[in-house]
């Protein structure tokens, strides 16, 4: 609609220069004017604001200036009522987005909560896309909304507030990232969300290492420095270059690709035995290899051994190819 409408805005400004092309010329030529003159009686004839002629008109211009006056009332008259509609129309469909937008959100739970759109929240975007992760962004760029609307959820405004917050569903949410450049801003939204959600999980961004702590203190459970992590990562190519590039091998990018995957224990529990990792037996099974475990405690074991005890809130981290974690996915019904 928006569209059709935007093809009668430009015939009606085409008719509207074709209409004071046709006066000027009209008068130049049956008048005499010069083609000020011509310009200026085209104008206020068009117009109808009731000045006097330039010179005293002919019984042929005056045929003339009323053909033009009765022309150019229905050209102008369409004119406006075409951009009228289109007003009106623009303001209709937006207001449908955003009640759309907002049922969306509302019907979401223990969804993710990304709260700004830079490069950061753009890549942690496309990362929850290619996972299928529901996700809501919150950003004050109107420019930004605008051009990724059809693909992201949004909610404009200032992420520092309770109410936009809220409007995101922060009380359902079991994920915030906060990616805000600003780290003085980001402790403000890691504060406000914590109080908004006790148990929600918060991944902050930190530019400086000083506000590592004051975030954790805040209420983050995870402060990421990508600057820190990029410098890293260019050192260890130096120093380890065929290991770290063998590590960005290992592709997490979609659940079509991915080489790796987190299971829970419980995945598991319904369908075989699971007392140690022998009992998973998933290198015959699947083809993957478990490289870790991860106790309900949150201890990290990197390699374990066959016979290590599971248990039902544990989880072990898999290693394979992507038809290999296909193939886990698919025996065990796992995401």
């Amino acid at each position: 609609m928006i569209k059709l409408l935007r093809s009668k805005i430009v015939l009606a400004l085409s008719l509207m220069v074709l209409v004071l092309s046709f006066g000027v010329i009209g008068y130049r030529l049956l008048a005499d004017y010069t083609w000020i003159e011509a310009f200026y009686m085209t104008i206020i004839t068009v117009t109808t604001v009731g000045f006097s002629e330039v010179r005293p008109l002919d019984a042929e211009a005056k045929i003339f200036t009323v053909f033009l006056i009765v022309t150019s009332v229905f050209i102008f008259g369409f004119a406006i009522s075409v951009v009228t509609e289109y007003l009106l129309a623009r303001n209709s469909i937006e207001a449908l987005k955003k009640k759309r937008v907002k049922k969306q959100i509302d019907s979401l739970s223990n969804h993710v909560v990304v709260c700004g759109f830079g490069r950061n929240g753009m890549q942690a975007a496309d990362k929850l896309m290619a996972y299928k992760k529901p996700f809501v962004v919150i950003e004050k760029n109107k420019e930004i909304i605008e051009r990724y609307a059809d693909e992201v959820l949004f909610v404009e405004g200032d992420a520092n507030e309770d109410d936009i917050l809220l409007e995101a569903g922060i009380d359902r949410a079991h994920y915030l990232i906060t990616a805000v450049p600003d780290d003085a801003a980001n402790l403000f939204i890691v504060l406000s969300a914590r109080q908004l959600n006790k148990n929600l999980f918060i991944i902050s961004r930190a530019s400086q290492v000083t506000s590592q702590k004051k975030l954790e203190f805040a209420g983050a459970n995870k402060v990421i420095m990508p600057d820190k992590i990029g410098g890293d990562h260019m050192a260890s190519l130096v120093v380890m270059p065929d290991l770290v590039t063998f590590m960005d091998k290992l592709s997490v990018e979609g659940e079509h690709t991915t080489n790796l995957e987190e299971v829970e224990i419980e995945d598991f529990a319904d369908q075989m035995e699971c007392n140690s990792i022998r009992d998973l037996d998933l290198r015959r099974k699947t083809g993957c290899t478990i490289i870790g475990y991860i106790d309900p405690n949150g201890t990290y074991i990197i390699n374990p051994e066959a016979d290590l005890k599971l248990e039902p809130k544990g989880k072990v981290i898999v290693l394979g190819r992507p038809e290999q974690i296909r193939k886990l996915n698919q025996m065990f019904q796992i995401g």
